[in-house]
């Protein structure tokens, strides 16, 4: 049986508000429960910079998935730990976190990173880190599919241009243009940003 507090009332409220795309609710629901989440990411990641990137992955999956948070079935803290631990899983699977694990089970030297990674944490650092990045994927989103493949081929997988293009089987040219005029589209769709969605930018 579920506890109906009305703690567990207002992050429900919110969560209902965020599926709406309402940024405000988005900033309080990070408020009250990033605390504790990252608690989670940390005992998963031992690191605080994997756990920085679990906690902004959750939260952008919390964004996006709102909507379909069922009161009926779980408390609003179990949904959002549920995300987290998921995450996480998704990068032990990745071996990210796998080799992390090993290297320090290995050396036999005391673990304090969870310690240091608490110590350290800036929660306004990560809720802006998180609300970039879900402005990066909604501007990603408006771009042709050649642009966006583009893209994530050159800055994530780092290819050059000459890669890009036998990669996508197209001309020089026509890479360098997909790239070009890719950035470009994103540029402005940051410039069109609210400026209270740009966070400390």
């Amino acid at each position: 049986m579920l506890t109906h507090t009305p703690e567990n009332q207002r992050l429900v409220d919110l969560l209902q508000r965020v599926s709406l795309q309402d940024h405000a609710a988005f900033k309080q629901l990070y408020d009250l429960t990033s605390a504790h989440l990252y608690g989670v990411a940390v005992r998963f990641a031992r690191r605080r910079e994997l756990a920085d990137e679990i906690l902004q992955d959750a939260y952008i999956n919390v964004w996006q998935q709102a909507g379909s948070y069922a009161a009926t079935l779980s408390t609003p803290m179990t949904w959002l730990i549920s995300i987290v631990r998921n995450k996480s899983l998704d990068r032990l699977r990745k071996g990210k976190l796998e080799s992390e694990s090993a290297e320090s089970h290995h050396d036999g030297a005391p673990d304090q990173s969870h310690d240091e990674a608490v110590d350290y944490v800036d929660p306004h650092e990560l809720y802006a880190a998180a609300t970039e990045r879900i402005e990066l994927n909604r501007c990603l989103s408006l771009l042709e599919p050649s642009q966006r493949q583009s893209l994530a081929l050159a800055y994530y997988n780092g290819m050059s241009h000459s890669e890009l293009a036998d990669h996508m089987q197209v001309p020089l040219g026509t890479a360098k243009a997909w790239v070009r005029r890719g950035l470009e589209r994103l540029k402005k769709c940051f410039e069109t940003l609210p400026a209270a969605q740009k966070g400390t930018q």
